[in-house]
């Protein structure tokens, strides 16, 4: 099992794939909380219920492909769920990968599948997440190895395979 994460200042978006690793399905949005971390819990909990093996985080980039406030925000995150991870779960690992326009393409997604553009809100982080995650899936298929950057707790990241 592997997951999907999409990092906001406001909700944290998850997905997982099903067994096989072929697709992804939007899970859960939480409430992204900044003074306790409580999101951070609940995600490493579900990662443990789920046996999860993989987590892919979004790391938010410019078109460019340059670092922005949000892609280090989503570094700081990554690091932080490594970190929570390695005491729940020691063999999970956590990796960051590029999801420029994930979030844009599933408004698109959520509004041409005729969803309220009010209730939006509710269910995009969730699906930018499978997203992300579908991206990684595909991505590892394809290249036949491990994909994105590796998150070793303390912030640091053990390669630069963004693609």
């Amino acid at each position: 099992m592997k997951f999907g994460v999409d990092v906001g200042m406001a909700r944290v978006g998850v997905a997982l794939c099903d067994p096989d690793g072929v697709l992804a399905t939007p899970l859960k949005t939480l409430k992204r909380d900044l003074k306790k971390n409580s999101d951070l819990r609940v995600l490493a909990k579900l990662v443990v219920e789920h046996a999860a093996v993989q987590v892919f985080v979004g790391l938010p980039r410019s078109l460019r492909g340059h670092e922005t406030g949000s892609t280090q925000m989503a570094r700081d995150y990554a690091s932080l769920l490594a970190e929570g991870l390695q005491e729940q779960a020691p063999g999970v690992s956590v990796r960051l990968i590029d999801e420029r326009l994930t979030t844009v393409s599933a408004h698109r997604a959520l509004h041409d599948s005729g969803l309220d553009g009010r209730k939006h809100r509710q269910v995009v982080d969730q699906v930018a997440a499978a997203d992300i995650l579908q991206q990684a899936l595909d991505m590892q298929k394809s290249l036949q190895r491990d994909v994105g950057d590796s998150v070793i707790s303390g912030g640091r990241s053990a390669s630069t395979d963004l693609q």
